[in-house]
């Protein structure tokens, strides 16, 4: 395509709705995907909530310049849900025959959801770079929006897979799509968000932190994970040479001195996992990831000096459990022991691990606390630095068969005995849902049981301040500990009043809100 025939269509507006503060900015990655396949072929702007102070003054400005040929808005459920709607219910008011699509986490587990908004009128399920290309091409046939109808003439949608979306008579979930390789994808245009030196943020890693997803998906299945079903239980790997290529231009090009990798599952397999790992081991740059403890577990000696080889920090580990039977009803695939083990080679190797626990499960919350609050102590015995991140359980849809060879993630009630699940992206942004999606509660706890792991938390956090800290002077983390050290060392974790105080005078950085 000539570059007088792309300045000829339409451009399209990729949106990232505000999902974190300025200081916790990290590069749009999504929107940078989408972005790199609309290179040549659709102008487009993207436009950062998260950066931008006036993101629906700057995309109603953008949209009043010129006509464009869809807007596309990236959804994360709990805090993003809101700020996606005020962005689009204004674009609908303003330009309403804009089309709207929807992509990313929350309208894939949630579709039905998503599409009942007036606002939207497209969403895409999974991976969105081949669904996105093949709706543009239809959207000029297809024409504006005709509510209730997501299109005037809608029916050669029905070709585009992965793609829900609604005509006169209701709701159609196309066929799903199978996922496409990474290494089938240009690189990512870091420029098209700007000045890109705001997106590498200090941690605890380096002064400049930059993020990359190398794989795409997870094959495990866990009960509980979104990426499950986001990803039908499929990863799929890049050449380690991607990799490098994206990690180089971060660092030789932008001056990035770190990496955060947002992989799903980063070390899949053994075999696979070295030669991504001699790829960072020559790149030289602190990086931090999530991983299992069953594949450390197994991890050969000879792949552990070359984990410590290639600078690896920080990997965050879902222990989820002290209990083997939780874990297979929670169909991990782990075991106890390979949390035990994966903790012993992480102190031998360097590596500090993020442990992380999922509280409170509706068959016996009382009781998995118990066990998971003695089981941390065990970890923090063997490991001292390892850290620990305490969340409540979550239900997730899980996928099942519908109409049309679609197979939806589905979730009626929010537990064994409810609430029923949400039916609008306004719902979904009410307080106690956001809450519940963020695993911060869950309807079926108690005060007590809540108000517990609280307590039990700011003794770990106090008693163990994080070294993702890079903000608490020394002095105020020293304090902390020898404050907490005696509630640590006789379990009295009930009302540690005075641990609240002196956070009021010593903030300490909270991963598990604030990520690196």
């Amino acid at each position: 395509m000539s570059q007088r025939t792309v300045n000829d269509i339409r451009p399209v507006l990729l949106i990232n709705p505000r999902a974190c503060s300025r200081r916790s900015v990290r590069l749009p990655l999504s929107l940078l995907a989408l972005g790199a396949v609309l290179e040549g072929r659709f102008p487009y702007q993207i436009i950062d909530g998260n950066m931008d102070s006036d993101p629906v003054g700057t995309a109603l400005q953008t949209l009043a310049a010129e006509p464009h040929l869809l807007v596309g808005v990236t959804v994360m459920p709990g805090p993003q849900v809101a700020p996606a709607i005020e962005i689009s219910a204004a674009i609908r008011r303003e330009h309403p025959n804009i089309p709207i699509a929807w992509g990313g986490y929350f309208p894939t587990l949630y579709a039905e959801a998503a599409i009942n908004a007036p606002y939207v009128d497209y969403v895409v399920r999974g991976q969105g770079e081949a669904p996105l290309l093949e709706l543009l091409e239809r959207l000029p046939v297809a024409g504006p929006p005709a509510p209730p109808a997501s299109a005037r003439e809608p029916e050669s949608l029905h070709l585009v897979a992965g793609l829900t979306w609604k005509n006169q008579s209701g709701i159609i979930h196309n066929p799903d799509r199978c996922l496409d390789s990474p290494d089938m994808f240009p690189p990512l245009p870091y420029e098209r968000v700007g000045d890109v030196q705001p997106y590498l943020r200090p941690s605890f890693l380096g002064r400049r932190t930059a993020v990359h997803q190398a794989a795409i998906g997870c094959r495990y299945r866990c009960g509980f994970c979104g990426v499950a079903s986001m990803f039908n239980g499929r990863t799929l790997l890049p050449a380690p040479n991607r990799l490098f290529q994206a990690a180089s231009t971060l660092r030789n090009r932008y001056g990035a001195d770190a990496l955060q990798f947002y992989d799903h599952n980063f070390f899949d397999r053994e075999e696979s996992s070295i030669p991504m790992l001699e790829a960072l081991a020559s790149l030289q740059m602190p990086w931090w990831c999530y991983a299992r403890a069953d594949t450390l577990a197994r991890f050969s000696s000879a792949t552990w000096n070359l984990i410590r080889k290639s600078r690896l920090r920080m990997a965050y580990i879902g222990a989820e459990s002290a209990s083997d039977g939780a874990l297979a009803r929670m169909k991990k695939g782990t075991r106890v022991e390979h949390t035990l083990e994966a903790a012993r080679r992480c102190r031998e190797y360097g590596v500090i691990p993020e442990f992380s626990f999922i509280l409170g499960g509706p068959e016996d919350p009382e009781g998995e606390m118990d066990q998971t609050l003695r089981f941390v102590r065990r970890l923090k015995a063997i490991h001292p630095e390892c850290e620990v991140i305490l969340y409540f359980y979550s239900p997730t849809p899980q996928r099942k068969p519908c109409p049309g060879g679609s197979s939806l993630p589905v979730l009626a009630s929010y537990g064994p005995s409810g609430p029923d699940l949400p039916a609008t992206p306004e719902e979904w942004a009410e307080p106690q849902w956001v809450r519940y999606v963020c695993h911060d509660d869950a309807p079926w706890l108690t005060p007590a049981s809540r108000q517990r792991i609280k307590d039990f938390a700011r003794v770990i956090e106090c008693r163990f301040p994080t070294i993702q800290d890079y903000r608490t002077p020394r002095w105020g983390k020293a304090f902390l500990r020898e404050l907490a050290r005696w509630r640590y060392a006789t379990s009295h974790y009930h009302n540690p009043w005075e641990l609240d105080l002196a956070r009021r005078h010593i903030p300490l950085r909270e991963p598990q809100r604030e990520s690196l």
